[in-house]
């Protein structure tokens, strides 16, 4: 059993994950730090591995980004069982939307720790991406994470 973190006033437990999005808010408040641009797919990975890598579950996220690509928001938008997750293409625009985000990336992780696109996926990507546009949002990648490693939609010519 992972051990949490506790706030001591109110008995709130916190996972790992939530102390680290604490942790980089903090950081980003008090040291005035820069939203970060995720200009490459490797900026993509590294960003990927501190939030969805070690989910037991299948979570679809979302990163909405401003027009120079910088990280406004990263939601995840979606949970599911062990082997899938249902994402509704209404809630990921309206999200666009509150965000007022230029663009997105998509992530989902497989717990399987094979990070390949099933069909399913390519049609869910294709899907998204259609109804975001309509709302001039681009959709800049889809990444699959799984076993310690990643998969880019754009980079194999899937986007």
């Amino acid at each position: 059993m992972k051990p949490k973190a506790v706030n001591e006033k109110t008995g709130q437990y916190f996972s790992d994950d939530e102390v680290i999005k604490m942790a980089l808010a903090i950081l980003e408040h008090r040291f005035g730090l820069q939203r970060t641009a995720l200009n490459s797919p490797q900026a993509v990975r590294d960003y990927l591995r501190l939030s969805i890598s070690n989910v037991e579950r299948e979570v679809f996220c979302i990163a909405f980004l401003d027009a120079q690509h910088r990280v406004i928001a990263l939601e995840e938008m979606f949970q599911g069982t062990l082997t899938q997750t249902s994402v509704y293409p209404r809630e990921v625009v309206k999200t666009a939307l509150k965000h007022n985000a230029a663009a997105v990336i998509l992530a989902h992780n497989h717990p399987s720790g094979v990070a390949e696109p099933s069909p399913a996926d390519e049609v869910l990507t294709r899907s998204l991406t259609a109804a975001l546009a309509l709302v001039d949002v681009q959709v800049l990648d889809h990444f699959i994470v799984g076993g310690g490693t990643s998969m880019s939609f754009a980079e194999r010519g899937l986007l």
